[in-house]
């Protein structure tokens, strides 16, 4: 097998971020520039990847992450970005950036994990991750106290107008969850709010808080929520639901049980995760917040 440069933490190096991102682009359909242009790239993300002339062919990332579980935190790494340039599959290089990255990590975290789609649930196996299923926590309002507050004031919050609010709320977040959250996720947040929810970003004035949702027909699905301390969830529910809504579904693990609150373990074929660790950690009714996915 041919041999290629491998190099790493380079987010300081125009032309192999160039690179990179082009490479993110074909694959993922992703653009990072509005991430990294801002000055978001921190040293938490760090890419290995191979290089050939001067150009990323394959990569696979991890992110320092500062994980909660159970109210005790834990050092993680989450391995995510992983691609090929369709010219170079087939050689074997995932795979030689997944056994570096092992060598390189496993002895300094407590656990590793990523999240992968249903075109590769075969492969992290073979380098030891096991596959754990999520749950998925929703309220439905019929069974719950849960009010609308029809005097409440929820504005919609944009890239342009509202960075630096939205950079203070990253910053200094509250954790909102002590059963499964991530610490210190300014980067990934920012990610997500400049590249992702762009068009999904809501301030409830009167809690202080930012709301990341959407809403389909008669269900509110609440991605995130920032606070700058311990959120109220079921205030901000009455703050953002309407007379139709039906069911309120997070993307991420409530701290309490919430009046008419269910989990449901949903196995996922396009978003499983897979956890590397020396004992279990991660058991009963669970979700990663999604906006802590890299």
């Amino acid at each position: 097998m041919q041999k290629y440069e491998l190099v790493s933490d380079y987010r300081n190096n125009e032309s192999l971020k160039e690179s990179f991102n082009s490479l993110a682009m074909k694959t993922f359909k992703l653009d990072f520039r509005g991430w990294y242009d801002k000055g978001y790239w921190n040293d938490s993300y760090i890419p290995y990847s191979f290089v050939n002339k001067g150009k990323v062919i394959a990569n696979a990332s991890v992110t320092k992450m500062s994980v909660v579980i159970n109210g005790e935190t834990h050092k993680a790494i989450q391995i995510g970005t992983v691609m090929t340039d369709e010219n170079y599959r087939n050689q074997g290089l995932a795979k030689e950036l997944m056994q570096h990255i092992l060598r390189e990590h496993e002895n300094n975290c407590d656990f590793m994990y990523l999240f992968a789609n249903e075109t590769v649930l075969d492969f992290y196996p073979r380098f030891g991750f096991t596959r754990l299923d999520e749950s998925e926590f929703s309220v439905d309002l019929a069974n719950s106290s849960i009010q609308m507050d029809s005097e409440a004031t929820v504005k919609q919050l944009t890239i342009e107008k509202d960075l630096t609010l939205l950079e203070k709320f990253a910053k200094n977040r509250h954790v909102n969850s002590k059963v499964l959250d991530v610490e210190h996720n300014e980067s990934l947040l920012l990610f997500y709010f400049t590249l992702v929810f762009e068009e999904a970003i809501f301030y409830v004035e009167d809690l202080e808080t930012i709301v990341l949702m959407e809403e389909e027909e008669d269900i509110v699905r609440i991605f995130d929520i920032i606070s700058l301390q311990a959120p109220n969830v079921e205030a901000v529910i009455a703050s953002i639901v309407k007379r139709t809504t039906k069911q309120v579904v997070f993307s991420f693990t409530p701290d309490s049980k919430i009046e008419g609150m269910t989990a449901t373990i949903t196995p996922k074929d396009d978003d499983a995760l897979f956890v590397l660790s020396k004992k279990p950690l991660l058991m009963g009714n669970f979700m990663f917040p999604l906006t802590s996915h890299s």
